[in-house]
């Protein structure tokens, strides 16, 4: 028998992790526009962008005008990834609410992604934590490759556990556990979720799933009777990882508002809405999104 929450909390990553691997740039006035829509769908938490350097990801360079252009719901939290005390700086300066740093459970990943080793990134973050407390601002601290490395293969939950650990002691307020490639299944993360208990607080920990295989939401509902109560997820499936060949979309958040509403299950959040949004942003990308509640509204469109 399945122990389900009565209530589930849903982090939007769409404007940042969705778009940042889109291969064509979306107008910043489209973002603008869309992060508005998502903000009138009753989501409490939108990720907007990433401050970090346009060399590394020119989809996101806009993130100053987006962070200045948005229209602020003061219900909402609008947060977005910072990668060192350079992005911080410009997040702060644009009054972003929450600060999100990341690294990775796999060396080699977070070489690529980040340019340096597992231990030499700490005290970057570190300090990013502290000067983001300073400022006033929570912090959400992401993990990525939980669950498997495009260049390692496995990675043992003990990696996962060791990097998380730290995280939660330089004081963030939010952990995010990334199956970066989408390589999770729900016997993995069932077994996963066992060996945390005890270690990472359940209650601050959100899951970060990718449908490379179609299989998020079905280890969503594994995580769900856990006692895992948080998700991300990206409007339409949209998303991918840069550094991460192979990555497809995000768990998403249309599929999974459904799922938790024929559940029974309350996320606050309206899904004709949240409908509208989508139809938005994919013309905008000028694809069709792989969500399946996207498809079904697509085939009736047609």
């Amino acid at each position: 028998m399945l122990q389900l929450p009565k209530q589930v909390t849903i982090r939007e990553v769409g404007p940042r992790d969705g778009l940042q691997n889109q291969s064509e740039e979306v107008a910043t006035a489209d973002k603008v526009e869309w992060i508005n829509r998502l903000s009138e769908t009753g989501l409490r938490y939108i990720e907007i962008s990433s401050f970090v350097h346009p060399k590394w990801i020119p989809q996101l360079k806009d993130a100053r005008e987006v962070a200045g252009a948005i229209r602020r719901d003061p219900g909402v939290t609008y947060a977005a990834l910072v990668p060192n005390r350079k992005g911080l700086g410009a997040a702060i300066e644009k009054n972003v609410d929450e600060v999100s740093v990341f690294m990775s459970a796999s060396e080699t990943h977070n070489q690529k992604n980040i340019n340096k080793s597992i231990t030499e990134t700490y005290p970057v973050l570190e300090e990013v934590v502290q000067e983001a407390k300073q400022a006033g601002k929570t912090v959400r601290g992401y993990v990525s490759t939980v669950f498997g490395c495009p260049y390692e293969g496995d990675i043992d939950p003990e990696a996962v556990f060791r990097v998380s650990e730290r995280l939660l002691e330089m004081g963030i307020d939010e952990l995010s556990l990334g199956d970066t490639i989408g390589v999770a299944d729900p016997k993995q993360v069932d077994e996963f979720l066992t060996a945390m208990s005890g270690r990472l607080p359940f209650s601050r920990t959100a899951m970060h799933f990718h449908n490379t295989s179609g299989m998020a939401l079905a280890n969503v509902l594994v995580s769900l009777n856990h006692g895992i109560t948080i998700f991300d997820s990206s409007l339409g499936g949209l998303g991918g990882c840069p550094y991460a060949e192979g990555a497809s979309g995000n768990l998403a958040t249309d599929d999974l508002v459904h799922m938790l509403s024929r559940m029974g299950i309350e996320t606050g959040i309206d899904e004709e809405k949240l409908a509208d949004a989508a139809a938005y942003i994919q013309e905008k990308v000028h694809g069709e999104l792989p969500s399946h509640r996207v498809q079904i509204a697509n085939r009736k469109g047609g």
